[in-house]
């Protein structure tokens, strides 16, 4: 496997868990999924660095509202869109 797809894998995981309610469990896990992303996505070019920003903020933000729901939704479609786009 891939970096790409185990990154991918952790998206998929980690908004699962989200969506299931278990939300401390998510939330640590998503710390591995945002750095694993980073890296990714740090050779990538300004417009996809600059999507990786907007993403990462309201991502953030879902956080801080609580709204688990939404940040399930940005990693599972948002986040594994970015990274996909940025490996073609």
């Amino acid at each position: 496997m891939n970096e790409l797809q185990g990154c991918v894998d952790e998206c998929l995981r980690c908004a699962g868990l989200f969506r299931l309610g278990r939300d401390v469990e998510a939330a640590l896990e998503m710390v591995d999924v945002f750095e694993g992303a980073q890296q990714l996505l740090a050779s990538a070019s300004p417009d996809v660095q600059q999507s990786w920003a907007q993403a990462l903020t309201q991502m953030l933000d879902c956080q801080e509202r609580q709204d688990w729901l939404g940040l399930a939704d940005f990693m599972e479609y948002e986040l594994i869109q970015l990274l996909e786009s940025s490996a073609a």
